[in-house]
């Protein structure tokens, strides 16, 4: 599998392990048009790898992804079909990670929001540090939660904690996402390297078919959900996108301000 076509992750590929690296550490790794793209695809070609057992997603520097990049978004609003083409990414970035057979493992290391939030959520570990945050603020810029969050939180947390947090934003601390069931692990930043890679090579050394399939055995029941959440938030994410809450919000956040969205 060629991955040279990769520009904003950075891949690397060694002993059946391969680890994707969010690579915009001077933007908190947050997603861009090229970025988006480029998760709709990894997974699919990652599946493909007859040389890859294992894969670890994870970003560079000190953040995980701090989801949407607000120059990237403020582009795009009110453009139907744009906006229109990048939600069929987002829909095609779920569908592709629950339909992975092979076992993904998030390393977070610091802030994973929005849609960074949702790809550390779709994997089948989360390992974080202490300082890790995680949040889906949706919301907070006039959108609705289409990328994953609909789907994944309330089957990992329980309707009312994911309603708590997707309707209102809120941050989570490592420790108490954790405690709630959100993440699988809190490790201590100087040893998270090697306890992730001491996973993954377990997993790597174990009967792998009887890993792979047991996984999607797990996922079988959570695309049955899915499928029934994924097209509509996916739609009203894309109508919200277009509407003037949105813009409020972007223009607000590149100002440092709080929006003051409109009461109809």
């Amino acid at each position: 599998m060629d991955y040279k076509k990769y520009k904003e992750l950075q891949i690397n590929k060694k002993n059946r392990i391969l680890t994707i690296t969010i690579n915009r550490p001077e933007d908190m790794n947050a997603v861009n048009e090229q970025l988006h793209v480029e998760f709709s695809t990894i997974f699919i070609d990652a599946e493909h790898d007859d040389d890859v057992d294992i894969i670890i997603l994870t970003g560079a520097g000190k953040s995980f992804c701090a989801g949407g990049d607000l120059k990237w978004l403020l582009r795009i609003h009110g453009d139907p079909v744009e906006t229109a083409y990048h939600i069929n990414h987002d829909r095609k970035i779920q569908n592709t990670m629950l339909d992975m057979e092979k076992p993904i493992i998030a390393k977070v290391n610091g802030p994973a929001v929005g849609l960074g939030c949702s790809l550390a959520l779709f994997c089948d570990f989360v390992y974080a540090t202490p300082r890790s945050k995680f949040a889906d603020p949706h919301v907070s810029v006039g959108l609705v939660a289409g990328d994953g969050g609909c789907v994944i939180w309330p089957q990992l947390i329980g309707y009312a904690r994911a309603k708590k947090y997707l309707l209102t934003g809120e941050m989570i601390q490592a420790n108490d996402a954790h405690e709630m069931g959100l993440i699988a692990e809190v490790v201590e930043e100087e040893v998270i390297d090697q306890e992730v890679q001491k996973l993954a090579e377990k997993l790597r050394d174990g009967a792998k078919y009887s890993i792979r399939w047991t996984k999607t055995s797990i996922n079988a029941g959570l695309k049955v959900m899915a499928n029934s959440i994924i097209d509509r938030a996916a739609a009203y994410e894309n109508v919200t996108q277009l509407m003037e809450d949105h813009k409020i919000a972007l223009e607000a956040f590149a100002r440092k301000e709080n929006p003051k969205f409109k009461q109809k």
